[in-house]
């Protein structure tokens, strides 16, 4: 029975099923860092692959959420990066569609995770014709993102990374040096500790 609300001291608690999702969303985040930062990079394709099935059964238990939307466009768009050539092309166009799908639920869902998520792919994917990459898109979501979420750490990498990309790097540099100071988010050490060495890597290279 899912939808039974357990009553905790006379106050209502968070729903069964609300409970079950926020296990298993944890669970494919914590999953998705251990791939993206401590497998070896020739094992990630494979081990993305499995964990694309495992986001699309998440958004199919808990539909009309936003969260699981978003994962699974995460989960899709970092299996394109580890996939790599013209076979990366048709997954993050699913991704993209994810991720446009969690905003029409929920925009701020995840803290803005779908803005940040949907404008790394606009300036990572190739433009047109062999993509849709877009870097007026890609700076409007970021920067969406940021409002949202002002000092979270994907947030700020991104937008940092971004600013690179686009021959900014004072500019980068700002954003950079705030995913150092950022807060760790509960559960998500692994991501946090690898996010933070990314941003300073590219601050190595300034």
């Amino acid at each position: 029975m899912k939808w039974i609300v357990i009553m905790l001291a006379g106050v209502m608690a968070m729903p069964l099923w609300a409970q079950d999702m926020q296990a298993e969303l944890a669970q494919i985040q914590q999953r998705w860092a251990q791939i993206q930062y401590q497998l070896p990079k020739d094992d990630k394709e494979k081990a993305f692959g499995a964990l694309a099935k495992d986001a699309e059964t998440f958004v199919a238990d808990y539909p009309g959420r936003a969260e699981p939307l978003i994962w699974q466009g995460i989960v899709l768009s970092t299996y394109a990066g580890a996939k790599g050539g013209l076979g990366a092309l048709g997954l993050v166009k699913e991704a993209r569609a994810s991720l446009e799908s969690a905003l029409k639920i929920d925009p701020e869902a995840l803290d803005g995770s779908a803005y940040t998520s949907l404008g790394s792919l606009y300036y990572q994917v190739p433009g047109w014709p062999l993509g849709f990459g877009d870097d007026g898109k890609a700076r409007k979501y970021l920067q969406k993102s940021l409002a949202i979420n002002p000092e979270g750490i994907d947030a700020n990498y991104f937008f940092g990374d971004f600013l690179l990309d686009q021959g900014e790097p004072q500019r980068a540099r700002i954003y950079l040096e705030k995913v150092l100071a950022a807060p760790g988010r509960p559960g998500r050490e692994v991501a946090d500790q690898g996010r933070r060495a990314e941003a300073q890597a590219r601050l190595n290279n300034l």
